[in-house]
Order: structure tokens, then C-alpha cells, then sequence
């Protein structure tokens, strides 16, 4: 079983090293970048990973194109912004030396949010496909929340994927700018109404599924911050949406 390793990026010189250096278990480190002016291609490299330029296409694209150029057919996908777990790294490893594999295996991710572990807030264990037989699986999705369609029979991992993700809430205002605008292109694609009922209904109801349904009142000042950002994140969506729609209901 040997497995290559892909990572897409633009900008990730913060966090590039870290995930490459996570993942000894992978015969192959590729690395498919679409113009990051910083240094992630420069620190890249340096840690021995191929890298390869590829104008941005989308996420679900750009993930397929990095496994059609890929070395072997197992292909073990994280973000920039991720790492395999020592725990995760070890499975990977005895998996390798199994005779018999599933298509496509599941791992628990963990994410980090403002420098504390999120246990709850529907944010764990949210379990993610991403190592998979690539003759067996494609990533599907046009806008976000992209994920793969697997052809086959699907395991799961107990090792976690950590998720290092906003460090400050200036810099999860930043990204949630950028993602609901394609949040928004999706609804406008897909042709839906938007009414001021949404608008005013769907946040109030997202803050309560996270604060409160899911329990992200655990997670102590985070939790608070995640599940008004969640709020926020649904609001901008759909007010987004509204204004991009011709003749907007």
C-alpha cells in the first residue's frame, strides 16, 4: 500500500511546515499551489515535498487534479491548515502493512479554535473521508463544504486530524467573509428564494443548535464565540444571497 500525500494551498507559509512534517507515513508529499505570493512553495520544498503550480479551479477540482497527478493510487488528502494526530500516524502505518483495506477510511477531526481544543459545538468528532483509493473516489461540491463520493466500502480510523484553525476572531471575521460569498454563489446557483423570515429565523436557530443542542456552552468563552460567529456566518449567507439575486424577494 503505498499512499501519496496531497496538499492544496495559496498563502500557507504559516502553516505548510507543520502539516508536511506530519505525515511520514505517506511515500509521496505533493503539494499543488495556486500562486501563493509568501513562502510556501520556497518552505515546501525545503521539507522535500513535490510541488507543482495549478491555476485555482475550486476546491472539489483542485483536490481531483492533485490526485490525477499523484504517484500511487491511495491518496491521503488534508488541508494546509491541518496534521495528522501521532495516534492517526500510527494507524496509517499499520493499515500500510495490512493485506486486506476498505476503499476509502474516516478519521475524527479535532479542531482548534482561538488556542483551545473544541470538544463539543458540533464541531467533534465531525469525521472526515480523506484517505481513499483514488479509482475508488471523487471529491464533488462546486462552491464549499466539499467532500469525497466513494465507490466502495468505507472504514474508519480512531486517530484524529487536527484542525488548526482561526487563531484570533479577526481572522475568522477574514475567512467568513471569503466562505460566504461562495455560501452565497451556491444559494444564487441553486436558484433559492430568500426571505426575510430566513433571514431573521436561520441565525437565531444556528446559535441555539450550537450553544445549547450541541452543547458548545462546554467549550466555555470559545464555544460562546463559536456559536455567534455560526450565527453571523448564516445571517451573511443568506443576506449575501438576497442582494445577489436579480429583483430580490
Amino acid at each position: 500500500m503505498k499512499i501519496s500525500a496531497t496538499i492544496i494551498t495559496y498563502n500557507e507559509e504559516r502553516n505548510i511546515a507543520r502539516a508536511i512534517e506530519s505525515l511520514r507515513c505517506a511515500d509521496e508529499i505533493l503539494v499543488v499551489d495556486s500562486g501563493s505570493s509568501d513562502r510556501t512553495v520556497e518552505i515546501a520544498e525545503k521539507l522535500g515535498a513535490r510541488v507543482i503550480e495549478h491555476n485555482w479551479t475550486g476546491f472539489s477540482d483542485q483536490k481531483n487534479w492533485a490526485a490525477t497527478q499523484a504517484s500511487h493510487d491511495w491518496i491521503l488528502s488534508i488541508d494546509a491548515d491541518e496534521a495528522l494526530s501521532e495516534m492517526l500516524e500510527a494507524e496509517i502505518w499499520q493499515l500500510k502493512k495490512s493485506d486486506r483495506h476498505a476503499d476509502a477510511y474516516t478519521f475524527p477531526r479535532l479542531a482548534q479554535y482561538l488556542g483551545r481544543w473544541i470538544l463539543h459545538s458540533g464541531w467533534h468528532p465531525d469525521r472526515k473521508v480523506r484517505l481513499y483509493d483514488r479509482r475508488r473516489a471523487k471529491w464533488v461540491g462546486d462552491y464549499v463544504h466539499e467532500g469525497l463520493d466513494v465507490t466502495g466500502s468505507v472504514a474508519g480510523l480512531q486517530g484524529s486530524l487536527l484542525h488548526f484553525t482561526c487563531q484570533s476572531l479577526s481572522e475568522h471575521l477574514r475567512t467568513m467573509d471569503r466562505y460566504t460569498t461562495l455560501a452565497a454563489e451556491q444559494l444564487v446557483a441553486q436558484n433559492k428564494r430568500i426571505s426575510m423570515r430566513q433571514l431573521f429565523l436561520k441565525p437565531w436557530w444556528e446559535f441555539n443548535r450550537t450553544y445549547f443542542i450541541k452543547r458548545g456552552f462546554l467549550d466555555g468563552a470559545e464555544g460562546l464565540a463559536i456559536a455567534w460567529m455560526g450565527a453571523l456566518y448564516v445571517f451573511l449567507k443568506y443576506a449575501k444571497a438576497r442582494y445577489m439575486l436579480p429583483g430580490r424577494q
